[in-house]
């Protein structure tokens, strides 16, 4: 996993609401054994015809939608089942981060544990980055601040173990891994 500090680039806005994970990665690219391949899968019911040709109206075959890095989506974003393919499947398209005014909660824990930053920002501030598709955003995870191009501060919530692990460039595991001789020392500490 890639460490994130700092990141600017524009923003792609899809201001639907309720965007769940079926619609982010459909069910049927969730049979593959590994994550290899998800990019093929994200947003394919948006961005593909049955027979497979592309929408033409489709915000993200633009080619600013598959190089945006920034992607500020409608309110509910990443509701319904707990894939961890979505977040996965954003990651693989080229996005670094989801901004929305509420994320759901699992789909929030899955992207911070795969790379992808999930920031929630009060509705008012939210409503203002709505209206900057594509403009420049620069986020700053050490300072926890979303910057615009106009220079507006809008600061951000995020858990601290989930901060420092985007930060170090490591998933939970990674961590406990990082700590062996820490948990060894401490087992050897407290044996019976």
């Amino acid at each position: 996993m890639d460490a994130f500090t700092r990141l600017t680039g524009s923003a792609l806005v899809l201001p639907q609401k309720n965007i769940d994970t079926d619609q982010i990665i459909p069910a049927r690219f969730l049979t593959a054994t590994s994550f290899d391949g998800l990019a093929d899968g994200a947003f394919a019911d948006w961005r593909f015809n049955a027979d497979g040709s592309e929408k033409p109206d489709c915000v993200l075959n633009e080619a600013r939608g598959k190089t945006s890095p920034i992607l500020v989506a409608g309110r509910n974003f990443g509701c319904g089942s707990s894939r961890e393919h979505a977040p996965r499947a954003l990651l693989a398209y080229g996005f670094r981060v989801v901004i929305s005014s509420e994320i759901a909660d699992i789909f929030r824990n899955n992207s911070q544990n795969v790379g992808l930053l999930p920031i929630v920002l009060p509705e008012d501030q939210h409503a203002r980055l709505l209206d900057m598709d594509g403009r420049d955003l620069t986020i700053d995870l050490e300072n926890t601040v979303v910057f615009d191009a106009d220079g507006n501060k809008y600061p951000f919530e995020i858990d601290g173990f989930a901060r420092y692990c985007l930060l170090n460039g490591m998933d939970r595991l990674d961590f406990l891994l990082a700590e062996t001789a820490n948990i060894q020392a401490y087992e050897a500490q407290h044996e019976r």
